[in-house]
């Protein structure tokens, strides 16, 4: 194998597909990534046996082969070279190293038999569908920090996602809960997904995917294919597959209750910096805010037996009868951060029963929250 590639476009491939790689594993091979060069591209590959990332970059290729080096530090050679320059990779006749050449730089890489890496099959995935970046994005950012990180409980640790019908409108619904708050958001289904299965995407598949959807290159377009234990997305040269959480998501609809009548409206950004400043005061365990809410008006306040007191107060639309309720003061922040509108509206029963939190502009998506004694 032998090619010359730019250094930007290598650096850009192998920052997608050295993410993927453990830094401690047992299995050699998987520190590696494969690279595979054939008629002007090279190909590069890096799994942990959950999830596998592709990416191919143009190179003007002198001899096709492939070959697998170590990917962090190969990561950290091309990251370290000047910009702007040429990078000239090649194998030497039977001995497992790889040469890297840059300018007045050169580095000798040990290498592992390609024949030994490990390839993940995608296997049977009869559903295909189209989505655009900013769909999945959407879909990404609003239900993630709501993902469980309680490895017990592993069905909760991704993100559910599922066709469903919303006033008979078929959509594609993103849910994730960690059992004290749970995001719920949709958009209207795209040609394909119409029978699909509801299956559990998991947290690091999520977190990858969402930055191959990033750094996309103006590409608009993710192409997702569904099997009943795995998941394809492609993004413009690149392609993910993952397998999917076996497991049972929990019956979701089932927490969000539909009695809540006393409304709350506040206007976002206000509310969240009064929380961010209140929240200074609370302890670190518990991040306790209290909102204390009265027609017209909202006083958001926090105490610690050791840090004293913080007081404020917000003017907001509300007219049912006065109440206190308390909330982690994290979580209220996660939520308003995820809201566009001027308004985040909250609908409340009392002190102790779960609260809906919506976007006044935005009716696709719902947060659900766990109030806390305070």
């Amino acid at each position: 194998m032998k090619l010359t590639i730019e250094r930007a476009a290598l650096l850009k491939a192998l920052s997608h597909v050295q993410s993927v790689v453990e830094r401690r594993t047992t299995i050699p091979i998987l520190s590696n990534v494969l690279m595979q060069a054939e008629a002007g591209r090279l190909a590069l590959s890096a799994t942990d046996m959950d999830l596998e990332i592709v990416e191919r970059v143009a190179a003007r290729v002198e001899s096709e082969g492939r070959t697998t080096a170590p990917a962090h530090t190969l990561y950290d050679i091309v990251r370290k070279l000047r910009d702007g320059a040429q990078v000239e990779l090649e194998t030497v006749g039977g001995r497992n190293e790889m040469v890297l050449r840059s300018g007045r730089s050169t580095f000798t890489l040990a290498c592992l038999p390609p024949e030994d890496y490990p390839v993940m099959s995608a296997g049977e995935m009869p559903h295909h569908f189209a989505l655009s970046a900013t769909e999945l994005r959407t879909l990404i950012d609003r239900t993630r920090f709501a993902i469980s990180t309680e490895e017990t409980r592993y069905y909760l640790n991704g993100i559910y996602l599922h066709a469903t019908k919303n006033n008979e409108v078929p959509v594609v619904r993103a849910v994730a809960t960690d059992g004290h708050r749970l995001a719920r958001v949709e958009i209207t289904a795209p040609e394909g997904a119409a029978g699909m299965a509801g299956v559990i995407v998991p947290r690091k598949t999520v977190l990858e995917l969402r930055k191959l959807v990033e750094e996309g290159g103006g590409e608009d377009e993710v192409q997702v294919s569904l099997g009943e234990t795995k998941i394809r997305c492609s993004i413009g040269e690149a392609a993910l597959i993952s397998k999917l959480i076996d497991g049972t998501f929990p019956d979701y609809d089932r927490v969000i209750p539909s009695g809540n009548d006393k409304i709350l409206e506040v206007p976002c950004k206000e509310f969240a910096e009064a929380v961010d400043r209140v929240s200074t005061i609370s302890t670190e365990r518990s991040r306790a805010v209290k909102l204390a809410i009265d027609r017209g008006g909202l006083v958001v306040s926090a105490t610690s037996p050791e840090n004293g007191t913080a007081v404020e107060e917000l003017e907001v639309r509300y007219q049912a009868s006065a109440l206190e309720i308390g909330f982690n003061s994290r979580y209220l922040l996660d939520i308003t951060e995820q809201i566009g509108g001027e308004y985040v509206q909250f609908q409340m029963s009392d002190a102790g029963s779960p609260t809906i939190l919506r976007d006044s502009a935005d009716g696709n998506a719902l947060y659900v929250l766990m109030p806390m004694r305070v």
